[in-house]
């Protein structure tokens, strides 16, 4: 008999059927010579019993429990049954299987498992091993419900995505895995030729340029859920191979492009959650959220604003303040509200929270509090009546309040500042879970400068469309950003459809005629035939996965995910290549003083 019932699905209305069911086994237990066994696969779990006092007529009771001697945890096994209810008093009412269970009539052992390597059963899903020894028997880890969840959760995600995409006259059309190497900020994957010796492929890190040319080409519309390699630093939010939903519209603009993506984040919402997600996000100028966040991902789940106080204090008599002042630099401040704070950050707390600023590049912070009218802190002498009112106004402060003070070189203290903020949100219990707050930051600059060569770099990519003259100061792009709850999610823009506006792009970021003929040269041409104006979006899905679902790293929202180290522990990858392979690419390998160099 196969498998008429998945674990997940059994209840009252199957009371008196038989039926069968094969899957693992979790649990199993005897209670007096009646043996209960947890059931379970990717639907859920059934309790399933061999009560040999109780048989129907016929039934070998001996076959059963030879049957289920080898039921060992993990091994994969078949049961007849018929369903019957729990006895009272032992439902689970956790389990939507938990009132019923299958009386066993017969059984088979399909596959034993060697000892599992973890504990899989949501009983014990609090003790686990360390990532690594997940991840090398990640087969094994799948089957926890945590996971299960997590990778139907992206599958539904994205099911509901092409759904709205087709509906709206998107094609899904998919670009090559195997291109050139171009700049696009990270490091390629290359991958050698054997049909042409001593040349390369690169894996994308993007289809950029391919989407680019498929609107040449007349596509209109077109996406793609599209795998992307960047050889880069392994971190929480990345990986050495990543997930992207691409997109790319012709004879639009900015707002034309958000549009359809928050049209397409409300019909997966609906989908998923069943509520309506609120639109139009907030949109939210770049040096606006530098200013008040002090990152160009901020996450608005909750105030704490940022507040520059440079003027405020420039006349105080405070060594600190006076010495950062007269090297260019900034005084931003922060209100915790007595409402918020209340007795739970102490002197203590201060302390600890002015060894945080340390950390993060910080001398320390300075910081007052609100009481009776005025301020009180060790400093306080350092301040005028007047400059204390101005610094009272500025902050919007009332009695109970705690102000932090950070000064230093702008850059290091807008970001140092912004990092404070999330760090007192954190532990103020702010920013709730469930509470997500989506926005666009817009009005994103064209380029930005490296502070130690003055050298220009794209602040997303060189084929974004400049907002004026390429050349002119503080030129902006026709560029901006998905944030939700201080996480970037993709990066859109308006592209440059004009040939020699692309060429001059790529003169301003450094590249000479050649260089831009032997790296660009194909797209260039391919803008002179006729390119339409056009943009797109792609969406970052294991980063996206990741937030809804809560997890702290996006290893956790893909099957099967390399390592912070990008190994894989499951197949031992990268793994070293036999010499007559290599001699096939005509590549050799060399060793010296057990460093390798290919």
């Amino acid at each position: 008999m196969k498998r008429t019932h998945t674990c997940g699905e059994l209840g009252k209305g199957d009371l008196g059927k038989e039926v069968c069911l094969q899957g693992w086994v979790r649990f199993s237990r005897d209670h007096g010579g009646v043996a209960f066994v947890d059931l379970a696969d990717r639907y859920g779990t059934t309790q399933v019993v061999f009560d040999p006092e109780n048989l129907p007529e016929g039934v070998d009771a001996k076959a059963i429990d030879g049957a289920m001697k080898g039921f060992s945890r993990e091994s994969v096994v078949s049961v007849v049954g018929i369903v019957r209810d729990r006895v009272p008093g032992t439902e689970d009412p956790r389990n939507p299987t938990g009132e019923v269970e299958v009386m066993i009539t017969s059984a088979e052992v399909l596959n034993r498992s060697a000892a599992p390597p973890m504990e899989v059963g949501d009983q014990k899903e609090g003790v686990l091993p360390s990532e690594d020894v997940r991840l090398r028997y990640r087969y094994v880890d799948l089957r926890r419900s945590e996971m299960v969840h997590a990778l139907e959760f992206r599958c539904k995600f994205l099911s509901l995505a092409r759904e709205y995409l087709l509906k709206n006259k998107f094609l899904e059309i998919e670009t090559p895995m195997l291109g050139r190497s171009t700049p696009e900020g990270a490091r390629d994957y290359v991958v050698p030729s054997r049909l042409h010796p001593g040349k390369f492929y690169a894996l994308p890190q993007s289809p950029q340029l391919f989407k680019q040319m498929l609107m040449v080409g007349g596509m209109d519309r077109y996406f793609q859920v599209a795998r992307c390699f960047r050889d880069e630093d392994s971190r929480s939010d990345r990986q050495p191979e990543f997930t992207q939903l691409d997109m790319e519209m012709s004879f639009v603009d900015s707002k034309d492009i958000q549009d359809t993506v928050e049209g397409l984040l409300s019909y997966v919402w609906k989908g998923m959650y069943g509520t309506e997600l609120e639109t139009p996000f907030l949109r939210m100028p770049f040096e606006e959220a530098l200013e008040k966040y002090g990152t160009d991902k901020p996450d608005i789940r909750f105030g704490l604003p940022l507040v520059t106080l440079t003027d405020v204090v420039r006349e105080a008599p405070y060594g600190i303040f006076q010495t950062v002042i007269s090297r260019g630099g900034v005084i931003k401040g922060i209100n915790v509200k007595g409402s918020l704070a209340g007795d739970r950050i102490g002197r203590n707390e201060v302390d600890r929270y002015i060894e945080h600023a340390k950390k993060l590049g910080l001398g320390g912070l300075t910081w007052m509090r609100a009481k009776d009218g005025t301020l009180e802190s060790n400093i306080v002498k350092y301040f005028t009546p007047g400059i204390i009112a101005d610094l009272m106004e500025a902050m919007d402060v009332e009695d109970g309040d705690l102000l932090f003070l950070m000064a230093g070189p702008e850059a290091q203290t807008v970001a140092a500042a912004g990092q404070m903020r999330l760090k007192l949100g954190q532990d103020l219990g702010l920013a709730k879970a469930d509470d997500h707050r989506f926005l666009w930051l817009v009005d994103c600059p064209m380029f930005e400068v490296d502070p130690v060569t003055g050298a220009k770099g794209a602040y997303h990519h060189p084929f974004v469309l400049p907002t004026g003259d390429p050349h002119g100061d503080g030129v902006g792009g026709e560029c901006f950003d998905l944030v939700l709850d201080g996480n970037e999610l993709g990066s859109g823009s308006m592209r440059i459809h004009n040939a020699e506006t692309q060429r001059e792009v790529f003169r301003i970021l450094g590249m000479s005629e050649e260089e831009i003929d032997e790296k660009f040269g194909f797209f260039v041409e391919a803008l002179g035939y006729g390119a339409p104006p056009h943009g797109g979006i792609a969406l970052g899905i294991d980063r996206f996965m990741a937030v809804l679902l809560g997890k702290e790293t996006i290893r956790e929202t893909i099957a099967f995910p390399k390592n912070k180290r990008a190994q894989s522990p499951f197949d031992g990858s990268p793994e070293t290549i036999p010499d007559d392979k290599l001699e096939e690419l005509q590549i050799m390998t060399l060793v010296i003083d057990d460093l390798e160099f290919e």
